[in-house]
């Protein structure tokens, strides 16, 4: 069984690369961003949270839509990175945080894990969305992206996390959008 990916591997990465992913330059990333937002439609978000912010891409890009956005990345160097960029996005906070042992308090009317919960073992994903349910305001959304291609890196697979995610929430799913590169699935708290 493969271990988690925890903060040294990542600190390893942003020391190779400040964008190690190319966030900033993908057409990827760019659609899937595009098409995220989509999905939340017109709403507005009192309270967010972004769990693996990394540099702060889509967290500029969300930050229009929230009064409150707190964005959490395990590596020390992505958020500082994401701080520079945000620093002019008075109602952002960029954290350091290792999930889900340090999960910030809630309630948050929206939560993003975009691309992050396949770095987790199964039992530490599962936790990770339980910690995430707890901290879920009545009526929010939980907003899961995940690459779909096979990688032997990680320890779960894009495709495995959201079918744990639709086995094991509480919470209603309400769009699933499954494309070749990702798969997208937006659940809300029945409230």
């Amino acid at each position: 069984m493969k271990r988690r990916l925890g903060r040294e591997y990542f600190e390893g990465l942003y020391a190779e690369a400040g964008d190690p992913w190319d966030f900033e330059t993908s057409e990827y990333e760019r659609n899937k961003y595009e098409r995220t937002l989509e999905s939340l439609g017109e709403r507005r978000f009192h309270r967010a949270l972004e769990a693996g912010s990394s540099i702060g891409v889509f967290t500029q890009m969300l930050a229009d839509r929230c009064d409150e956005l707190l964005a959490v990345d395990v590596s020390e160097r992505a958020v500082a990175a994401a701080r520079e960029r945000l620093s002019a996005h008075r109602n952002v906070r960029v954290e350091r945080r290792t999930l889900p042992e340090e999960m910030p308090d809630g309630p948050f009317d929206l939560i993003v894990a975009s691309e992050v919960l396949y770095y987790f073992t199964r039992e530490e994903m599962l936790a990770a969305l339980r910690a995430f349910e707890r901290q879920l305001a009545r009526g929010g959304i939980l907003l899961a992206v995940h690459w779909r291609r096979e990688t032997m890196t990680y320890p779960l697979q894009g495709d495995e996390v959201h079918e744990l995610l639709m086995e094991h929430t509480r919470l209603q799913n309400k769009e699933d959008i499954v494309e070749p590169d990702y798969r997208l699935d937006l659940f809300e708290d029945p409230a």
